[in-house]
């Protein structure tokens, strides 16, 4: 990134400032950790200074980083508490598994590329985050493997959200999914009250990528 250290400072400021604060993320040690983990350090290098901007950054495979201000509105709406576990179904560049590690015990990240579980893992250990278990493999239909799950987090959408994710949660878990297709998809957060029982709240509106083979909807399935 072409900017000295206090412009550099400074976009980041902005950021939190204008981007995210203004999207209802108040919660002062969410702010605090988007300084600590350096968004652009996790940014592929061609794209680097696009790091703090209002956008999808693209990555291999067609494939994106979240905007910063939904990563950091994941976040507040997880509560996520130290003693958590969580799953993250697509790593990513790792920057979203890294705030997810600062926040729990342990994160089990499932990413479908090569490269990028490659990539998320250097992005890590650069960083000093050991908390993390990244694994390849197909999740967008559940990972069962290291569950029941604390917090689960989907980083791309799903037409269908799949039963299997609620089904893994502990009761009081939370799960943030971003479900249907364009141009309608709306973010929600399922938490599990008790045992086989669950609640849904309908967080906002948005649009993103689908999971590499994520479930159809109906209206696909012949």
């Amino acid at each position: 990134m072409n900017l000295d250290t206090k412009n550099l400072e400074q976009t980041r400021f902005n950021m939190v400032e204008q981007q995210i604060r203004t999207w209802y993320v108040l919660d002062a040690d969410i702010l605090k950790l988007l300084y600590k983990i350096r968004r652009e350090e996790f940014v592929p290098a061609a794209y680097r200074s696009l790091a703090f901007i209002d956008m999808e950054i693209p990555l291999e495979h067609g494939q994106v980083m979240l905007t910063p201000k939904m990563e950091a509105r994941i976040l507040q709406e997880l509560y996520i508490k130290k003693t958590d576990k969580v799953l993250e179904i697509g790593s990513g560049s790792g920057y979203m598994t890294a705030l997810l590690a600062e926040k729990s015990s342990h994160v089990y990240s499932v990413e479908i590329v090569p490269e990028l579980k490659t990539m998320a893992e250097i992005n890590l250990h650069a960083h000093d985050i050991h908390n993390v278990t990244i694994e390849q493999g197909d999740a967008a239909h559940g990972w069962p493997k290291h569950g029941p799950y604390d917090v689960i987090v989907l980083t791309a959408s799903t037409p269908v959200l799949p039963q299997t994710f609620q089904e893994n949660l502990n009761p009081g878990g939370r799960l943030f999914a971003i479900v249907g297709e364009e141009p309608a998809m709306e973010a929600i957060l399922i938490t599990c009250t008790a045992p086989g029982a669950y609640t849904t709240k309908k967080l906002f509106e948005t649009c993103t990528i689908p999971l590499e083979n994520a479930q159809p909807s109906e209206k696909f399935v012949f």
